[in-house]
C-alpha cells in the first residue's frame, strides 16, 4: 500500500509503472533526482495536487 509519507523514489521502486499515475496528475518530476527524496505529500504540495486523490489512484493502479 502506498502512503503519502513514502518518497517518490520508494513508490517507483515498488512498481515503475506508477510513474504513469504521477504523470496523469501532471507530475512529470518522477525522474528528477531531487524528487526521488521528496515524499508524495511534499511533491503534491509543490504541484498543488490533491494528495489523497493521488494516493488513492496510486493504490488502485498497484492493485490491478
Amino acid at each position: 500500500m502506498i502512503t503519502k509519507d513514502q518518497t517518490i523514489g520508494e513508490v517507483i521502486q515498488i512498481d515503475p509503472s506508477l510513474a504513469a499515475v504521477f504523470a496523469g496528475f501532471g507530475m512529470f518530476c518522477v525522474g528528477c533526482p531531487s524528487a526521488q527524496a521528496e515524499t508524495v505529500e511534499e511533491a503534491g504540495a509543490v504541484h498543488g495536487i490533491d494528495v489523497d486523490a493521488l494516493v488513492e489512484e496510486l493504490n488502485k493502479h498497484l492493485n490491478k
